[in-house]
């Protein structure tokens, strides 16, 4: 729990530094958004799609995303160029960690829980056998990088919840 209001005190801290380059963009209003209401959006058209709630992550500022796993579906190894704040809103979000997918060593990351993605550090991640959710909140503009090509001929799945 220490960790929690530690990094809840860090977001709270980065958004006061970083209110005057978000100023710009910064709503007059309260934005209140159902989770049905939450507008994701699949740029292939199926697999992971992506809501952006807050800011833009391609500009300066703070922004704050969500994305939407299919059950089964994942991330290839990649990096970000800035740090990703992110808490798991529903089901298990499974993570690994390095330049190679190996998913005898993703981690079961449950909801309600907070993981760092530091800049520069590659991972990889996605759901299990369930519709996983998360939010991210980071500081703009932020790049990804991919590390490595996919390899289509391997038929990779993520290990089922113990």
């Amino acid at each position: 729990m220490t960790r929690l209001l530690r990094a809840m005190k860090i977001g709270a801290v980065a958004v006061l530094a970083f209110g005057a380059s978000a100023s710009a963009q910064a709503p007059q209003d309260f934005i209140y958004l159902a989770p049905e209401n939450v507008p994701f959006k699949s740029p292939l058209g199926v697999g992971p799609e992506q809501a952006v709630l807050f800011g833009d992550p391609s500009k300066p500022g703070v922004y704050v995303i969500r994305v939407r796993f299919p059950p089964g579906f994942h991330s290839n190894p990649h990096f970000h160029s800035q740090d990703r704040h992110a808490a798991v809103i529903k089901g298990t979000w499974w993570n690994g960690t390095g330049d190679e997918l190996d998913f005898n060593k993703a981690r079961p990351i449950k909801a309600g829980s907070y993981v760092l993605h530091p800049a520069g550090k590659t991972h990889w991640d996605g759901a299990g056998d369930e519709e996983t959710i998360i939010q991210i909140t980071g500081i703009g503009p932020v790049e990804t990088t991919q590390v490595g090509k996919p390899d289509p001929s391997r038929d990779d799945h993520w290990p089922k919840p113990k």
